[in-house]
Formats: structure tokens, C-alpha cells, sequence
């Protein structure tokens, strides 16, 4: 794949400077760049690499000036944001080498009564079963294994060995990382009378609605009755556990090793750390910030950045961190002031 550094401008609409017919036919980073690679460039910090590097293609920032002229094998694309240009390049790669793998491999197995869109490819030993759907455009890659009666939309990426359990159902424009877990039992045990366990058994399904991403070896639990459900927008990150009855609202993210316990609610556009822990049946307002390593043992009602364990206002946790940091001296403080009082009472004795 090539392409010009015009052809570059016109798709991200950026204003070129330097020649149009100069070629890349792969990225770089720009400390790293090779002659032919397209890079890109966001923090003014980092702006000598304009001059220094051996890419031949360059987006960067409007807000970024030159202090020096290029070399004339070099064109410099200007752009208001080089970061959402640059992804709406890489977004455009992918699909170009995505565009090389068509069809249905032969080793895959598809019931009969699987309803399969146009322009969907299904990879190596893929397994859908009974009644289930794919929409167009829609790519399935190997050892992954399809339920029954799961929907699947269309332009979704579903990569190597996830699982996708029966009845659950997937939107529009979602990817899927290796080895993810869709619609696994919940945990969910009863104890009886002989002190044993005595298991739950899951009937619901889950739901991600279109623009989900859920990363490498995240698992999403089905719900004992109705549905978890993972909303439009959300992304979440490798290594999450969500539990059973779940809702996650519309363009939450997560990052990794999260886990969410059953029946918690948590609202649209929050930003949520990796390692934090939920209780389960919490409620969580729209908006909310958790800082990583964070436990949430009851509801958080208001918008708000929150910390520690338990989870408190950011502000009372820095405060509470210093007086915790100064623990030390303050029993040795306190040692020091007992010792003073047990003498005052000697001498008044």
C-alpha cells in the first residue's frame, strides 16, 4: 500500500506544506522514522524531531511552528489535533490490510441455520452454531467459538479464541480482543444446609450495544434474569471482570484489572482506573473519576474525581495521605510527649 502525501492532506483535510508527490508505505514513530513512512507529531516538546527524522511524511499540530525549513524530500501535513488524525490514518490502514482476508475458511464450522452477512470473513476453526447471526462486514477471526442463538452486527471485529456464549448479543462497530468471554455464568452459589455450595444457575444473556470494545481476557458474566449490559461507547480494557447484572453506561472506560461485582450500575462518561474494585449492587453517578487501586464499597451519588479504599472525594484522600505519610513521626511525637508528661507527674509527686 502507498500513498501520497496529497492524497494523506485531502483524507485528514490538513494543510500540506512540501511536495504532494511524496510517498509512504508505512508508519513510523518519528524518533524511529525510516525514509517512506508516514509519523506524526502532537507535543511541541518533542519539535526538533521535525528537523531530525528520517520519515518522509510528518502530521503535526497547527499550534507547532517551524523554526528552521525542511529538507525537500520531507512534507509536513498541518492539522488542528495530529493525534485524532493520526488514528483516523491507522483506522484507514487497518482496514486496507484487513481488505486481503475474504470468505470463509474452510475448516470453519457454520450451522445450517446461521444467517451469515456480505462481506464477512470467517477464519480458521470458527465455530457459530444454531440460529446465530453475523452482519456484514463483520470479521471473525480464528479458534473463536459462536453460541447459539447469538446476534452479531455489523463492521465488528472479533479476534482469536473469544468466546461467545448462547443468546447474547453484540451491536454495530464493536471489537472484540483475544480471548474474551462473553455471557460466561455468574458467580453465583447458595449455601445449604450441609455447608456445601449449591450452584445458580444463569438464564439471562448479555448485551453490548454499538461502539463497545472489550479488551484481551476481559469476561463479561451473563445475568441470573434479564441481561448484563455494556452500553454504547464503552470501552473496556484487558483483564476486567464483570459480574452478573452489570450495566456499564454509554462511554465509560475501564482499565485493566477492574472488577465489578453483580447488580452495579455505573453511569455514562466515567473514567475508572486500573485495579479498582466494586462492590456489588453499587450505584454510580454519571461522570464519576476512580483513581486507580481505588475500592467502592457503597454508591458514589455525585459527579466527582474519587480515591483510596474506601473510596473518598480526591480531596479528603490527599489529606488523609499526608497525615498517613507522617504516621511515623507523629508516634514518635507522641512517644516523646508521654515521656515529658510521665516526668512533670514524677516532680509533682
Amino acid at each position: 500500500m502507498e500513498f501520497s502525501a496529497g492524497q494523506i492532506a485531502e483524507l485528514i483535510q490538513g494543510e500540506l506544506q512540501g511536495s504532494e508527490s511524496i510517498t509512504v508505505n508505512n508508519l513510523s514513530k518519528i524518533d524511529q522514522g525510516v525514509p517512506n513512512t508516514l509519523s506524526f507529531l502532537y507535543n511541541a516538546e518533542f519539535a526538533n524531531h521535525l528537523y531530525t527524522t528520517d520519515a518522509s511524511v510528518i502530521i503535526t499540530s497547527k499550534g507547532i511552528n517551524l523554526t528552521q525549513e525542511l529538507a525537500a524530500d520531507k512534507a509536513v501535513i498541518w492539522v488542528d489535533d495530529a493525534r485524532m488524525a493520526f488514528a483516523q490514518i491507522l483506522s484507514v490502514y487497518k482496514q486496507q490490510r484487513q481488505q486481503s482476508r475474504k470468505g470463509i475458511h474452510p475448516t470453519a464450522h457454520i450451522d445450517e441455520s446461521a444467517k451469515i452477512g456480505e462481506n464477512v470473513y470467517i477464519g480458521p476453526y470458527v465455530i457459530v452454531e444454531s440460529n446465530s447471526t453475523i452482519g456484514d462486514n463483520t470479521f471473525v477471526y480464528a479458534n473463536t467459538t459462536i453460541g447459539e442463538n447469538v446476534q452479531i452486527g455489523s463492521d465488528c471485529l472479533i479476534y482469536t479464541n473469544v468466546s461467545v456464549y448462547d443468546d447474547s448479543v453484540i451491536g454495530n462497530d464493536c471489537i472484540l480482543q483475544s480471548g474474551a468471554v462473553i455471557g460466561g455464568d455468574g458467580f453465583g452459589f447458595q449455601p445449604n444446609q450441609e455447608n456445601n455450595y449449591t450452584k445458580i444457575v444463569h438464564i439471562g444473556n448479555v448485551i453490548l450495544e454499538d461502539h463497545v470494545e472489550i479488551g484481551a481476557n476481559t469476561t463479561i458474566d451473563k445475568a441470573t434474569l434479564g441481561s448484563t449490559i455494556i452500553r454504547k461507547g464503552a470501552k473496556l480494557d484487558n483483564l476486567i471482570q464483570v459480574g452478573h447484572n452489570v450495566e456499564i453506561g454509554e462511554n465509560t472506560v475501564i482499565a485493566a484489572q477492574t472488577g465489578v461485582a453483580g447488580s452495579t450500575i455505573i453511569g455514562k462518561n466515567c473514567m475508572i482506573g486500573g485495579q479498582v474494585g466494586f462492590a456489588g449492587h453499587q450505584k454510580i453517578a454519571d461522570g464519576v473519576k476512580i483513581a486507580a487501586k481505588t475500592g467502592v464499597p457503597k454508591d458514589l451519588e455525585s459527579e466527582g474525581i474519587f480515591q483510596g479504599i474506601p473510596a473518598m472525594p480526591i480531596g479528603d484522600f490527599r489529606r488523609s495521605h499526608v497525615m498517613y505519610k507522617n504516621l511515623p513521626k507523629l508516634g514518635s511525637d507522641i512517644k516523646e510527649l508521654k515521656k515529658e508528661l510521665e516526668e512533670l507527674k514524677s516532680k509533682n509527686k
